[in-house]
This record gives C-alpha cells, sequence and structure tokens, in this order.
C-alpha cells in the first residue's frame, strides 16, 4: 500500500515563495510568476548526480514548454554562490533558484527521509521513515550509467566520479544536511494552482533518481496549455 505523501496536489493552492536566481539578476517568486504556467523541479543539490542530470533533461525540454507557454524553474539546495560556479562550466537555460535549506521543498511538501534509530520499535514507514538496512538493500540503477543496480550512496560516488564532479565542502555539507531529501516535481496552471505533481520513490528506496520522463512532462505541460485555452 502506497503511504499517503504530504506533497501538494492538483488543485492545491502553490506556496509564496521568492528564492534567488543562481543565472539572473533578480529573485523569482511566486507573485512574480502569477498568470504564466511554470514547472518547478525541487532537487536535492548539486552534489546529486540524478538531479544534474534532470536539470539537463530541463534544458532540453525547454523550447518544447515554452511552445505550450509554460516556464521552466529549477530549485536546487546549493548556496547561490556555488551554483554560479558551478553554472560557469554548465551553464543551462533554465532559471536555477537556491535554496540551501529546502524550505520550498517542505512547503510543498516534498518528503525527506529520516532513519529510525537502531533501536527503534516502531514501524519503518517510508518515505517518512526507515531503517538504515531497508535503505542500504535498495539498488538503483535509473539512467542505465552503472554495469548494475548499485546502492543508492555508492551510485551517488560512481556517478559523480564518472561525470568528474568534485564535491566541495560546501557541497559535503549541503549532503550530511539533506542528502535524504525527495525530489518533487510541480507543474503550475496561471492561477497559481497546482496542476500536475509527482514525488519521487514514493514506493520505496528503489525510486530513488527515478524521475518524470520527458514524455510525462511535455504532455503535462500540453494539457495546462489546453486548459487555459478553454
Amino acid at each position: 500500500m502506497v503511504n499517503e505523501l504530504p506533497a501538494l496536489r492538483p488543485g492545491d493552492a502553490a506556496p509564496a515563495f521568492s528564492l534567488p536566481a543562481a543565472n539572473a539578476e533578480d529573485a523569482v517568486s511566486l507573485a512574480g510568476l502569477r498568470g504564466r504556467p511554470f514547472l518547478i523541479g525541487l532537487f536535492r543539490g548539486l552534489h546529486c548526480p540524478f538531479c544534474r542530470r534532470q536539470l539537463r533533461q530541463f534544458s532540453a525540454l525547454q523550447p518544447a514548454l515554452l511552445e505550450a507557454g509554460v516556464e521552466t524553474l529549477a530549485v536546487i539546495n546549493t548556496p547561490v554562490e556555488r551554483a554560479r560556479l558551478y553554472l560557469q562550466f554548465q551553464p543551462t537555460p533554465v532559471t536555477v533558484l537556491c535554496d540551501p535549506e529546502c524550505r520550498t521543498h517542505r512547503d510543498f511538501g516534498v518528503p525527506r527521509v529520516v532513519f529510525a534509530a537502531a533501536d527503534s520499535e516502531e514501524k519503518p514507514q517510508w518515505p517518512f521513515h526507515t531503517t538504515f538496512e531497508q535503505f542500504a538493500a535498495a539498488r538503483i540503477n535509473p539512467f542505465g550509467e552503472m554495469a548494475e543496480p548499485t546502492q543508492p550512496m555508492e551510485a551517488n560516488t560512481v556517478l559523480n566520479a564518472k561525470d568528474g564532479f568534485e564535491l566541495l565542502d560546501v557541497d559535503r555539507s549541503i549532503f550530511e544536511n539533506h542528502g535524504t531529501q525527495l525530489v518533487g516535481h510541480f507543474l503550475v496552471d496561471a492561477s497559481g494552482s497546482i496542476a500536475w505533481a509527482e514525488v519521487e520513490a514514493r514506493n520505496g528506496p528503489e525510486g530513488l533518481g527515478t524521475f518524470p520522463t520527458a514524455e510525462r512532462i511535455i504532455a503535462a505541460a500540453k494539457d495546462i496549455a489546453i486548459s487555459s485555452a478553454k
């Protein structure tokens, strides 16, 4: 049975936010976007190779989303100075917003997994809390880049090495504090209401790093365009 998530659902009002942009001069806010549909991806920090890959997917999708009248935002829990350094070498047309404390993730109701104490007798309830044993037993290979499915934390190490991505102290700090934050994707319509939503790994840790496909995102964006035209 799938646990009920606190994440916002279609029909809910998007929460207010105002975040600094790593690749634009001004902060971006919900109020400033009013009247314009947008896709917002709430990711982990740049330390996460899966999130970096999804950011590249966002970049490739942006022309089609713009054609559908949908703007694209990516929120990462990386400080803006670090994000700007990264984007000097990996630029993107997507507006990248920085929220190092994951406040926006929480406001949208995207869960953060908590490990139960070793002596806890409470029954694990993914994704709210789990045992380290359950998490350690998971094997993932969402992009098919590794030789075989790999434990999630080890997969991070393998893919970061493959990318030549060197973690700085700030990345390690973010990872230590927010490494179990899950990822959420939300389409917000012109009125500021959630029109479509997906949250990572809702059924268990084997879904970590698996995000909506380009086809699903484009289909949802086109649905918004059709609804807006009525």
